[in-house]
């Protein structure tokens, strides 16, 4: 007599057919339509019906498991995203740090501009771009002391003029005692006055610009 299991999966029945996977009723469709279809005067063996019946219940088990991990995971996840929602709303009304050089400006007065030297600079220079890549602010005179510096730059160009809304981007170069250029780490330093939770998650809103967590790097207590 053919072993009943071997055949499962062979595409002969319908309830297989256009499935690489069988899911616990299709294993159950299976069982019947052997039951349906035996041959009268060579019935199927009972042991190796049992054997079908102890795979179907571990099927059924396997498969619950796995959609009470699925739901364990879900449920985790929305009470993970719940607790840092309520984290970061304490969070307004506190200065933040927000790494890199990028400036959006859209009607600011000013923007704290700060960097991190690595040990003490013979001299410091910071330079603002525009959108473009076009030179349109020089700063001289920056603080040159090992460790984070920072300063408040009013927005407005070389000749004093105010700059219109839109991205910006600046650098800081400096150099050693020695006159080797140094390598700095940049920053913003603003207010966190709202956030706004979106599809794409969580948005801040620093200064009036929107900012992703992930740039945040260090939350202080206004000076």
């Amino acid at each position: 007599m053919v072993d009943p299991i071997t055949n499962i999966g062979t595409g002969s029945t319908p309830a297989a057919q256009g499935k690489s996977t069988l899911g616990k009723d299709d294993f159950m469709k299976l069982m019947i339509s052997q039951l349906k279809n035996q041959d009268p005067l060579n019935p199927m063996d009972g042991t190796a019906f049992s054997a079908q019946l102890a795979q179907f219940s571990s099927l059924e088990q396997l498969t619950n498991l796995n959609d009470y991990m699925k739901q364990s995971i879900d449920a985790n996840a929305v009470l993970t995203q719940s607790i840092n929602n309520t984290l970061i709303t304490g969070m307004i009304g506190k200065e933040v740090k927000i790494s890199g050089g990028d400036i959006s400006v859209s009607g600011q007065e000013s923007f704290t501009l700060g960097y991190n030297l690595p040990s003490e600079a013979k001299s410091a220079q910071l330079k603002i771009y525009n959108e473009s890549g076009a030179l349109v602010k020089i700063i001289d005179g920056i603080p040159t002391g090992a460790g984070s510096n920072k300063l408040s730059w009013d927005l407005s160009d070389n000749i004093g003029n105010k700059l219109p809304n839109g991205k910006y981007k600046f650098e800081v170069e400096a150099v050693n005692m020695s006159g080797d250029k140094m390598t700095l780490d940049l920053f913003k330093v603003g207010m966190l006055n709202g956030v706004r939770f979106t599809e794409n998650g969580t948005v801040l809103i620093v200064n009036g610009s929107e900012y992703s967590i992930s740039e945040i790097s260090e939350v202080m207590n206004p000076q």
